[in-house]
Parts: structure tokens; sequence; C-alpha cells
């Protein structure tokens, strides 16, 4: 776990040999040096040997549960494999995610391209990382997916917003900070860092930001209704339908549908919408009024006219 005052500290078991303080360690991806040691009572300890549980001090950053350690006997050397190690890791998560990307291009674009939010989580703890972790991805939808690019236990480090930028993620951090390098890093490459000490309000946060990316549910609604009492040709004009509104109003940018005996013999857009001589934005029901239509003359006595509008409404998860 990350401690506020102590930094990154990890409880092992030594299964071998003895342990003890000053020793350099490898620890997955981690490594250092020894700088303190406590036994199962928290009290302080210079060594260890083999099955007894210790929590030590002094890695660089903090282990994934599970991570076998091991006393190495050049520091440079603990840095080096732990470097490749977190590098080959996370080269390999990308591959992955490109990987993933591309064997499901085809599906995507036929199914309307699932758009996909990548994510990096750091935590102070592990139990805290992977419930949030988990709260995370439970917000995937058939549309929007939620992709955890990379998760583990630490402060936020440039090699945390170096993959951000590569993966083009957001980074949370729960009770975690980024470092001075990282905030830097960050700052200059546009990385968003969000900081959080409630899993409910990270997840409440990308709920919000993931709603935005629904496609909006587009829904009719009819205006009016207006039916056609008379025909006439205009000079230079064309086709004029004089007609009644019926029903509702009849919007001048509106779409409609021309309707003969109930049958939609065409949909289309007004050209012009007239009261009388003057051009009107809107009339409403217990009106006359006279209507072109766009690009279409083939209209009679009777006709009924009902008008409507695509709206989009907004969607949550």
């Amino acid at each position: 776990r990350l401690d506020k005052g102590r930094g990154p500290v990890a409880t092992i078991l030594v299964q071998s040999g003895t342990l003890k303080t000053g020793d350099v360690v490898l620890a997955g991806q981690t490594y250092g040096r020894v700088r303190a040691m406590l036994d199962e009572n928290g009290k302080s300890i210079k060594t260890a040997g083999p099955s007894i549980p210790v929590e030590i001090q002094g890695l660089t950053e903090v282990p994934q549960a599970g991570d076998e350690f091991m006393v190495m006997s050049d520091e440079r050397r603990a840095r080096e494999i732990a470097t490749y190690r977190a590098g080959k890791f996370r080269n390999t998560k990308l591959a992955k995610q490109q990987a993933a990307k591309l064997e499901n291009m085809f599906t995507d674009i036929n199914a309307g391209e699932v758009k996909m939010v990548p994510i990096i989580v750091k935590a102070d703890v592990q139990g805290s990382q992977e419930a949030l972790a988990q709260s995370l991805l439970k917000l995937s939808t058939d549309e929007v997916k939620v992709q955890m690019v990379y998760a583990a236990v630490g402060a936020i480090s440039e090699s945390d917003v170096n993959l951000a930028i590569a993966a083009k993620a957001v980074i949370i951090g729960f009770n975690t900070r980024a470092d001075a390098g990282a905030r830097k890093l960050a700052e200059n490459n546009g990385v968003d860092i969000r900081y959080y000490d409630i899993i409910y309000d990270a997840v409440d946060d990308l709920k919000l930001a993931m709603s935005g990316m629904l496609t909006p549910d587009k829904r009719e609604e009819i205006l009016g209704t207006a039916e056609i009492r008379t025909v006439f040709v205009a000079s230079k004009i064309g086709t004029v339908a004089g007609c009644m509104v019926t029903s509702g109003l009849v919007n001048r940018t509106a779409r409609f549908r021309l309707l003969r005996e109930n049958m939609v013999v065409y949909t289309g857009e007004l050209d012009s919408l007239k009261r009388v001589k003057d051009d009107v934005r809107e009339v409403k029901e217990g009106f006359e009024c006279g209507i072109k239509l766009k690009n279409y003359n083939d209209i009679a006595v009777g006709d009924q006219l009902e008008f409507f509008e695509i709206r989009e409404i907004a969607r949550t998860l």
C-alpha cells in the first residue's frame, strides 16, 4: 500500500534465507533498498528469517499482491530489471489494446462504431484499486466501452502519463497524487488527471461523461396538420396549395408528409409559407395559409399535410 507518511509499504513473507535492513530487493516491476522492517507486532527489526512475515519500506513503487521478491547484490541491476519488466508489461498492454481494435474494427463499423473510454487507475491500496477498476468497467454499454489500460497501486508517475499519452487515456488517482514531473508532463501534453477519495464520485463523473458519448435518441414530434382546400398555379411560383390548419400549427422549417387517403405519398420540406400575401414563420390552428412545397407539385384537394420535427433526446446510462 501507499502510506502517506512512509511511502510505498509492502508486507512480505520470507521463504528462504535472511532479509536484512539495507538489502536491495526486487519485487515484480519495482525495486528498492530496505530502509526499515516491522514484524507482525509492529516492532522494528533488523533481520527476518524464513516463514516470518514483515512489513518493509524503501521500494520505489508499490508492488502488486503476489509478486515474488528477491534480494539483489546490485541496485543498478535491480533497477534495470524492474524497468524492463514495467516496460514490457505496458507494451504488451498497448499491443493488446491495438490488436483488439483491429480485430473488432469490422464489427464496430457495422454496428455504428463502439466508442472507447481508455482509463488508467492509480490508487493507494490494492483493495481500492481493484474495487474502483471493477466499478468503472461495469459502466460499459453496447455503445460505449470502458477500457482499463492500466491499474496499479502507487503515486502517478511520468511513465503513467506517457502511457496515457500513447493510449489517449484519462488518469484517475484514488487517494494518490501525481509527482511534480508527472504533473508537468501531463500539463504539457493535455493529459486529464482526476483525483478522488470516494469511489462513487469517480463512477458518477465517468457515467456523466459517457452519457454525453451516447448517440441521442431521435424522436418524432407531430406539430400539426393542414388540409388542402384549393390548388392553383401562380406564374413564376408554380403550384400552390390553399390550406386550412386543422390542428396544432404549421411551421415554415418543419418537415411534412403528404397524406392521400391516409397513405403517405411524399415526405419533404416547404418552399414557402404565406398568410394572405405575407411570408410567415408559422400559422396556427383555425387559420388559412398558402403553401408551396419544395420540388413537388402533385397535390390535390383533400390531401392532408402532416408537419413534424425530429428531436434529439439526450440519453443516460
